[in-house]
């Protein structure tokens, strides 16, 4: 009997010591905020060519990935569009640190091929076809758990828009779903984000106007590694902040802080 309790404590053993280092490369799984899905694609596969890593990368809302990490998701680093989502959760305890900020977003005024509405920074052209009845549908992230959401709404409030368009938004999930609602035909136009619109299949179907920074809260981009964060993400962290990823960041519209 004890012969057999110690056969089966070795074999116990070195079936973990095979298992472990397999786990130990286990890709990742990244939150990442929605619009960043062109650039931090990019970058990953510039990750993985540079170092052999990989990633798995998961876009959303930086409010419902907040929630879901609060809830247990086994995320190891969280990228959001924001300060204010990834300083909850180390208030939480949840994060290494208070992590950095990797980018500044910028917010534009898009209208697709064959929309009525105008473009300008200051949404005059939105402001008149909203008198004349123009604006049937116009879309913007849901600012409950979007940024951009939030910052499209202080800009419609700053240009006393917000009241008459009420009815009229069409409020996307994520960035990423306000800017199909505003390229695809859905709605008039929309405010979304300016790295999604220099994106593939974005970029030719319409035209924009990049919205003033002093017309919202600014958009800074705050990266946290979370407690559960293993080597790989570690080094997806740091890589995030080389000039080759910088480079990417800035290719894709946001301004890199220095």
């Amino acid at each position: 009997m004890t012969r057999r309790i110690v056969q089966g404590l070795i074999a116990g053993v070195l079936l973990l010591g095979i298992t472990l280092p397999v786990a130990a490369q286990r890709s990742p799984t990244i939150a990442v905020a929605a619009n960043l899905n062109f650039a931090l694609t990019e970058i990953a596969e510039q990750f993985g060519r540079d170092s052999g890593g990989h990633v798995e990368l998961v876009f959303g809302a930086s409010g419902t990935l907040t929630r879901q990490i609060q809830d247990g998701a086994p995320f190891e680093l969280f990228l959001a569009a924001d300060e204010e989502f990834p300083n909850q959760l180390s208030r939480a305890g949840l994060t290494r640190d208070a992590g950095v900020v990797y980018a500044v977003g910028r917010l534009v005024l898009f209208a697709p091929k064959g929309s009525p509405l105008a473009v300008d920074e200051r949404l005059e052209g939105l402001g008149r076809l909203v008198k004349s009845g123009g604006v049937s549908r116009f879309a913007i992230a849901n600012p409950e758990v979007a940024p951009y959401g939030r910052a499209a709404e202080a800009v419609l409030r700053k240009r006393g828009l917000w009241d008459a368009l009420q009815t009229r938004l069409v409020l996307g999930d994520t960035i990423a779903q306000a800017a199909q609602f505003a390229t695809t035909g859905n709605a008039v136009g929309g405010l979304i984000a300016h790295s999604l619109v220099l994106g593939a299949g974005f970029s030719d179907r319409g035209t924009y106007a990049l919205i003033p920074t002093a017309d919202h809260p600014p958009l800074r981009q705050r990266m946290v590694l979370l407690k559960r964060a293993g080597p790989v993400a570690a080094r997806f962290y740091a890589y995030l902040q080389s000039p080759p990823a910088r480079a990417a960041l800035k290719k894709h519209g946001f301004v890199v802080p220095e």
